[in-house]
């Protein structure tokens, strides 16, 4: 997947997202040059939440990243998280971050990138707006980087 995450979850609990931090969800730069992330979405946590999910098995789309539709991103983000065998099927705490988008970057065309999570000013499904709070995975997202 071309996710680049390094996943809030994952952060000492001491020093763990709080409300009003400022994060990101980056993707795009998997190829020869563009190493970086190319497209992002930029906020700031509206809110915080800790739930249990079940992790079921992760659907299984037989086609290549470049053949994905919009269609095919949500059903797999909707899915998250999910585990590869029907033996590591569990239930599973997750950190859900509420996001109130402030500025992003998203490709227009295919030409520009292929159709990820973020395509033609939407993030899956959702248009995006500044002001607007969408929820997100907490390993979907990265705390700002300083000055940006």
């Amino acid at each position: 997947m071309f996710l680049t995450t390094m996943a809030l979850a994952d952060v000492a609990p001491a020093a763990g997202p709080q409300v009003g931090d400022c994060v990101m969800f980056r993707e795009g730069g998997a190829g020869w040059l563009l190493k970086a992330p190319t497209y992002w979405l930029k906020g700031s946590i509206a809110g915080i939440a800790r739930e249990r999910r079940m992790a079921d098995v992760c659907p299984r789309l037989n086609k290549p990243l470049s053949a994905y539709t919009r269609a095919d991103w949500a059903l797999l983000a909707a899915a998250t998280p999910c585990v590869d065998r029907d033996s590591d099927v569990r239930e599973v705490a997750v950190l859900r971050i509420r996001v109130s988008v402030e500025n992003w970057e998203t490709p227009w065309s295919y030409q520009h990138g292929a159709a990820g999570w973020l395509f033609r000013g939407q993030f899956l499904d959702q248009t995006l707006k500044k002001g607007e709070v969408i929820d997100m995975d907490a390993s979907w997202l990265e705390p700002c980087e300083a000055g940006s």
